[in-house]
């Protein structure tokens, strides 16, 4: 399995917990949790960079 593979199960395993546990995709949205999205998909799109930048080399 590659890095990138791995990257992207963390990711889809975040998205999980995100929306069963901390109601990200709930009726009542805040600033926080719109937020929390966005932090969680820049650590994604950095993962699969250093992932991609790793397997180059």
């Amino acid at each position: 399995m590659s890095k990138t593979s791995i990257v992207i199960v963390i990711y889809l395993i975040g998205l999980v917990i995100g929306a069963l546990v901390f109601n990200i995709w709930s009726a009542d949205t805040s600033v926080f949790k719109g937020l929390m999205g966005l932090g969680w998909t820049a650590l994604l799109l950095i993962g699969i960079f250093f992932a991609e930048k790793n397997e180059k080399n």
